[in-house]
């Protein structure tokens, strides 16, 4: 033990009586410590690789379901950043070990950030500057994160910081979009470390003062409506799917959902047809709905379903149905569990604590993020800030200020956050 850095026996001590403990005094120990000062300056000295390594995997294309190359890439990082027993899961997930002090096996903290990026293949990725502003899809969301993870685990190993128990830290894929969470589902479902993980922190967002321990639940259906199709003079009369698909979106336009707890719909896509004089043989819609209510999704999700049943059934009435009737096929293509961490949970004790030791007010928020999934199994887990400033996320013009100050000090937070 006296080998061990004043740091880390505080960090030991506060981890077997953090029940003894307010959740600001392990806080403080934390930040007090030699090794806590000896990471904070080498994040200081690792700046400049920091944003090298932002604008190289930025320029890594990882559209959905297509994030190898990035995850290849990620993968030499953190072997290159020290961590033990790195590896690739079977869906896409990259992840290495931070070796605590305990035993092999034990309980372990789970990092994470996700490789994916809203946007497809062909996509120019290429980063622009603008003094400290870097510009460039994906950038921010959630590049910067998978960055910032490698300069805070170098910075941990410059520091000998001694943790008690093991973190895994995590590229991982599918948090965009249809990707529908993929990763980190296979990661607890089915991941070898799945046991083990009894604490989760996502970083994906932006302002460190938000602590998103809500996770917004969704529902996403493809609806493809299906008919004969026909010459639109010739087989002027018979169903068509396009007029059936068009009812349910105007049905569905003016359900009523509650503002609170708030709960949302949308049509985002619409396709189909072949050419302006044939009745379609097919059209699709896809539809999202959120919720960050369970019950209140259920009610949604129930209504939407009635309402396309009723539009293929008005459509069969309204139209002859000599050459077939219209159906309706409703495919689910994402499921994200609602749920939330409860407040007085530690580990939102804690991140809360860091935060306000910042001066920060911490606000708490929910969202739909990889956290949804570990609360929807009761593992404490939030989805916490990177720092610095940005904005247009999901767009061509994307970007992330890298000024040296706040870059530093978003580390530092998250830093704090890990070892707390």
């Amino acid at each position: 033990m006296r080998r061990l850095s004043a740091f880390a026996v505080a960090v030991f001590c506060a981890a077997h009586s953090v029940s003894a403990q307010t959740p600001e005094a392990v806080v403080q120990r934390i930040k007090v410590g030699d090794a806590h000062r000896t990471a904070v300056a080498f994040l200081e000295a690792d700046y400049d690789r920091f944003v090298r390594e932002l604008v190289a995997l930025t320029e890594i294309p990882a559209p959905p379901f297509k994030e190898d190359a990035r995850g290849a890439a990620y993968l030499a990082m953190l072997r290159d950043a020290g961590l033990v027993d790195v590896e690739r899961d079977q869906e896409g997930n990259v992840m290495g070990v931070w070796r605590g002090t305990n035993a092999p096996g034990g309980p372990m903290l789970a990092v994470l950030a996700h490789l994916d990026t809203v946007f497809p293949e062909g996509t120019d990725v290429t980063v622009r500057r603008n003094g400290t502003r870097l510009e460039a899809p994906g950038v921010g969301d959630d590049t910067r994160a998978l960055a910032m993870m490698l300069t805070i685990i170098r910075a941990m190993r410059a520091a000998n910081v001694q943790t008690r128990d093991d973190i895994l830290f995590v590229g991982n894929v599918g948090e965009e979009g249809e990707g529908d969470l993929r990763g980190v589902k296979f990661l607890l479902s089915k991941g070898r470390h799945r046991s083990r993980i009894r604490q989760f922190i996502s970083i994906d967002g932006g302002e460190q003062r938000y602590i998103t321990n809500g996770a917004v639940g969704s529902l996403r259906y493809r609806v493809t409506f299906k008919g004969p199709g026909g010459h639109s003079y010739g087989a002027f009369g018979l169903v068509s799917p396009s007029f059936a698909m068009a009812d349910a979106i105007q049905k569905f336009s003016r359900v009523t959902v509650p503002a609170k707890p708030k709960t949302t719909f949308n049509i985002g896509v619409v396709g189909g047809g072949t050419s302006v004089n044939a009745i379609p043989v097919d059209v699709h819609m896809d539809v999202d709905m959120r919720s960050e209510s369970p019950i209140e999704l259920k009610k949604i999700d129930g209504a939407f379903k009635q309402i396309v049943a009723e539009a293929v059934a008005s459509e069969n009435r309204a139209r002859s149905t000599a050459q077939g009737p219209l159906t309706a096929d409703i495919t689910l293509i994402g499921d994200r569990p609602s749920g939330e961490t409860a407040t007085d949970t530690m580990l939102v004790q804690v991140v809360a604590a860091v935060t306000t030791s910042f001066g920060i007010t911490p606000s708490y928020e929910a969202s739909s993020t990889d956290s949804n999934f570990p609360i929807s199994l009761g593992i404490p887990a939030v989805t916490i800030g990177k720092g610095g400033a940005g904005g247009r996320s999901h767009s061509l013009d994307e970007w992330t200020d890298v000024e040296k100050v706040g870059a530093v000090r978003g580390a530092e937070v998250a830093l704090t956050i890990f070892l707390a």
